[in-house]
Protein backbone atom coordinates (compact mmCIF):
# COMPACT_ATOMS: atom_id res chain seq x y z
CA UNK A 1 0.00 0.00 0.00
CA UNK A 2 1.16 3.58 -0.63
CA UNK A 3 1.51 5.85 2.39
CA UNK A 4 -0.18 9.13 2.32
CA UNK A 5 2.92 11.20 0.81
CA UNK A 6 3.89 8.88 -1.56
CA UNK A 7 0.00 9.72 -2.81
CA UNK A 8 0.05 13.17 -2.70
CA UNK A 9 3.59 13.00 -4.44
CA UNK A 10 2.02 11.60 -7.26
CA UNK A 11 -0.56 14.00 -7.29
CA UNK A 12 1.56 16.69 -7.32
CA UNK A 13 3.29 15.54 -10.35
CA UNK A 14 0.30 14.59 -12.37
CA UNK A 15 -0.86 18.14 -11.47
CA UNK A 16 2.47 19.87 -12.60
CA UNK A 17 2.47 18.02 -16.22
CA UNK A 18 -0.78 18.90 -16.70
CA UNK A 19 -0.45 22.42 -15.52
CA UNK A 20 2.72 22.51 -17.73
CA UNK A 21 1.10 20.73 -21.09
CA UNK A 22 -2.18 23.56 -20.69
CA UNK A 23 1.20 26.43 -20.54
CA UNK A 24 2.48 24.87 -23.35
CA UNK A 25 -0.89 24.60 -25.53
CA UNK A 26 -1.48 28.80 -24.49
CA UNK A 27 1.78 29.36 -25.71
CA UNK A 28 0.85 27.53 -29.20
CA UNK A 29 -2.08 30.38 -29.30
CA UNK A 30 0.41 32.98 -29.91
CA UNK A 31 3.42 31.35 -30.77
CA UNK A 32 3.33 32.32 -34.47
CA UNK A 33 1.94 36.03 -34.51
CA UNK A 34 4.62 38.63 -36.21
CA UNK A 35 4.29 41.08 -33.11
CA UNK A 36 5.21 43.76 -35.99
CA UNK A 37 3.71 47.48 -36.03
CA UNK A 38 4.47 50.59 -38.45
CA UNK A 39 6.59 53.04 -37.09
CA UNK A 40 7.42 56.91 -38.19
CA UNK A 41 10.20 58.56 -37.09
CA UNK A 42 11.88 61.53 -37.54
CA UNK A 43 14.16 64.33 -36.33
CA UNK A 44 14.24 67.88 -35.70
CA UNK A 45 17.75 68.94 -34.64
CA UNK A 46 20.88 67.20 -34.41
CA UNK A 47 23.68 69.26 -32.70
CA UNK A 48 27.45 67.19 -31.98
CA UNK A 49 29.66 68.92 -29.38
CA UNK A 50 33.68 67.87 -28.46
CA UNK A 51 33.37 67.25 -24.92
CA UNK A 52 36.03 65.56 -22.53
CA UNK A 53 35.50 61.94 -21.44
CA UNK A 54 35.81 62.23 -17.40
CA UNK A 55 37.80 58.97 -17.16
CA UNK A 56 41.58 58.51 -16.39
CA UNK A 57 42.47 59.74 -20.13
CA UNK A 58 40.83 63.15 -20.12
CA UNK A 59 40.38 62.62 -24.02
CA UNK A 60 37.88 65.06 -25.94
CA UNK A 61 35.09 62.85 -27.49
CA UNK A 62 31.91 62.89 -29.45
CA UNK A 63 28.71 64.21 -27.84
CA UNK A 64 25.33 63.76 -29.74
CA UNK A 65 22.07 65.93 -29.15
CA UNK A 66 19.30 64.54 -31.43
CA UNK A 67 15.53 66.09 -31.30
CA UNK A 68 12.80 63.44 -32.78
CA UNK A 69 9.73 62.91 -33.77
CA UNK A 70 8.12 59.44 -33.10
CA UNK A 71 4.60 57.92 -34.01
CA UNK A 72 3.74 54.24 -33.63
CA UNK A 73 0.57 52.61 -32.85
CA UNK A 74 1.31 49.08 -30.69
CA UNK A 75 -2.02 48.43 -29.97
CA UNK A 76 -2.39 45.37 -32.14
CA UNK A 77 0.72 43.91 -30.50
CA UNK A 78 -0.97 43.29 -27.19
CA UNK A 79 -3.17 39.78 -26.59
CA UNK A 80 -3.75 38.00 -23.60
CA UNK A 81 -0.42 36.61 -23.86
CA UNK A 82 1.75 39.98 -23.44
CA UNK A 83 1.98 40.99 -20.50
CA UNK A 84 4.30 44.04 -21.53
CA UNK A 85 6.26 45.77 -24.13
CA UNK A 86 10.04 47.07 -23.91
CA UNK A 87 10.45 49.71 -26.37
CA UNK A 88 14.23 51.19 -27.12
CA UNK A 89 15.23 53.74 -29.59
CA UNK A 90 18.58 52.67 -31.63
CA UNK A 91 20.82 54.92 -33.64
CA UNK A 92 23.04 52.81 -35.63
CA UNK A 93 26.01 54.26 -37.42
CA UNK A 94 29.48 53.57 -38.94
CA UNK A 95 33.07 55.03 -38.14
CA UNK A 96 36.34 54.54 -39.86
CA UNK A 97 37.16 52.41 -36.75
CA UNK A 98 34.03 50.49 -36.61
CA UNK A 99 31.67 49.11 -38.94
CA UNK A 100 28.98 49.08 -36.66
CA UNK A 101 27.95 51.36 -33.75
CA UNK A 102 24.63 50.52 -31.69
CA UNK A 103 23.58 52.98 -29.41
CA UNK A 104 19.94 53.39 -27.08
CA UNK A 105 19.30 56.74 -26.86
CA UNK A 106 15.65 56.33 -25.28
CA UNK A 107 13.30 53.76 -23.97
CA UNK A 108 10.01 52.81 -21.86
CA UNK A 109 8.05 50.04 -20.90
CA UNK A 110 4.74 49.57 -21.79
CA UNK A 111 2.44 47.10 -19.68
CA UNK A 112 -0.67 45.87 -20.76
CA UNK A 113 -4.01 48.00 -20.81
CA UNK A 114 -1.54 50.77 -20.54
CA UNK A 115 -1.72 53.68 -23.86
CA UNK A 116 0.16 52.11 -26.44
CA UNK A 117 0.03 54.38 -28.81
CA UNK A 118 3.21 56.81 -28.96
CA UNK A 119 2.56 60.31 -30.25
CA UNK A 120 5.82 61.94 -29.46
CA UNK A 121 7.00 65.26 -30.77
CA UNK A 122 9.86 67.33 -30.47
CA UNK A 123 11.47 64.82 -27.82
CA UNK A 124 15.14 64.79 -26.39
CA UNK A 125 16.56 61.47 -26.08
CA UNK A 126 17.00 60.03 -23.07
CA UNK A 127 20.14 58.99 -22.43
CA UNK A 128 23.55 60.68 -24.00
CA UNK A 129 24.59 59.62 -27.22
CA UNK A 130 28.34 59.17 -27.03
CA UNK A 131 31.09 58.16 -29.23
CA UNK A 132 34.36 57.22 -27.82
CA UNK A 133 36.53 59.09 -30.51
CA UNK A 134 35.38 61.81 -33.31
CA UNK A 135 32.53 59.41 -35.26
CA UNK A 136 30.17 62.08 -35.05
CA UNK A 137 31.21 65.06 -36.56
CA UNK A 138 30.08 65.39 -39.66
CA UNK A 139 28.29 61.33 -40.24
CA UNK A 140 25.63 61.48 -42.48
CA UNK A 141 24.44 57.65 -42.24
CA UNK A 142 23.07 57.66 -38.76
CA UNK A 143 19.73 55.40 -38.56
CA UNK A 144 16.94 55.96 -35.93
CA UNK A 145 15.19 52.31 -35.17
CA UNK A 146 12.61 51.64 -32.97
CA UNK A 147 12.75 47.93 -31.47
CA UNK A 148 11.01 45.89 -28.95
CA UNK A 149 11.20 42.75 -26.58
CA UNK A 150 7.84 41.35 -26.16
CA UNK A 151 7.63 39.96 -22.15
CA UNK A 152 4.72 37.21 -22.73
CA UNK A 153 2.66 35.18 -19.69
CA UNK A 154 4.12 32.06 -21.92
CA UNK A 155 6.73 31.22 -23.87
CA UNK A 156 9.62 33.13 -25.96
CA UNK A 157 10.93 36.55 -25.05
CA UNK A 158 10.93 38.32 -29.18
CA UNK A 159 12.59 40.57 -29.93
CA UNK A 160 11.24 42.66 -33.18
CA UNK A 161 12.49 45.92 -34.73
CA UNK A 162 9.57 48.25 -35.94
CA UNK A 163 8.88 48.72 -39.64
CA UNK A 164 10.52 51.90 -40.43
CA UNK A 165 13.52 53.67 -39.75
CA UNK A 166 15.15 57.24 -40.15
CA UNK A 167 18.15 58.77 -41.29
CA UNK A 168 20.07 61.58 -40.60
CA UNK A 169 23.11 63.63 -40.14
CA UNK A 170 25.16 65.37 -38.39
CA UNK A 171 26.76 68.59 -38.71
CA UNK A 172 30.11 69.02 -40.24
CA UNK A 173 31.18 71.44 -37.45
CA UNK A 174 31.44 70.92 -33.61
CA UNK A 175 28.67 73.37 -31.30
CA UNK A 176 29.59 76.06 -28.77
CA UNK A 177 26.79 77.16 -27.92
CA UNK A 178 24.74 75.51 -24.54
CA UNK A 179 21.36 73.63 -25.28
Amino acid sequence: MNTFLSRLNTIFAFTLSVMAGLTFCCFLTTAFNEHKAPVYIGTGKAIVKNVPDYSATREKNDLGFVVFDMQADLSRIFNWNVKQLFLYLTAEYETKDHVLNQVVIWDKIIKRGENSVLDYRSSNTKYYFWDYGNGLKGNNNVTLTLSWNVIPNAGTLPKIRGEGSHKFKFPNEYSTNRL
